[in-house]
């Protein structure tokens, strides 16, 4: 359980970097997740890995971001449908967004919806054993800039498929 510090401080700052906050406090990106107000966030199982990456697969343009210590690596696109084999989860599309996912090391799936940068945002993260960010699916943003809708609404059930509702 995260401290009341951290606690405090993602209440007063809850659009911080997640990573950073993570790296300057000495605790894993999940704690910080966690210590977000509970209105901003919900967390399912790792066991619906397969099942929250066939459903983003269909809401068309989003941006899949992979934040390391040394890069962070954005790819906006559709999300191709996958399937598991061979001991991962496998991205089936030749070009574009592709490759190989270690399902079996999601620990949890977190739903974030916060102020980032002035604006709305809305994030799944998909959050290993250990507490790390294995990579994060945002909500596009249509030509205004605002959310999208239509990604918002299968956003928001997926959430209520796969994870607890935020504690009152």
């Amino acid at each position: 359980m995260p401290s009341t510090d951290l606690k405090a401080y993602m209440a007063d700052n809850p659009g911080a970097v997640i990573e950073d906050v993570a790296r300057e406090r000495k605790v894993a990106p999940r704690a910080v997740i966690e210590a977000l107000p509970p209105a901003m966030m919900r967390i399912g199982g790792g066991e619906h890995f397969a099942a929250a990456m066939q459903d983003i697969a269909e809401w068309g343009e989003v941006t899949l971001i992979v934040h390391t210590d040394d890069a962070i690596f954005e790819f906006t696109g559709p999300i191709p449908a996958g399937e598991i084999g061979r001991g991962y989860f496998n991205l089936m599309q030749p070009k574009g967004l592709h490759g190989h996912l270690r399902h079996e090391h999601c620990a949890g799936i977190a739903f974030v919806e916060r102020p980032f940068m002035g604006k709305s945002s809305a994030f799944v993260a998909f959050v290993n054993a250990d507490g790390g960010i294995m990579f994060k699916v945002f909500v596009g943003r249509d030509e205004a800039r605002a959310l999208r809708a239509d990604q918002l609404a299968r956003f928001r059930q997926l959430a209520d498929r796969i994870a607890a509702q935020p504690a009152a």
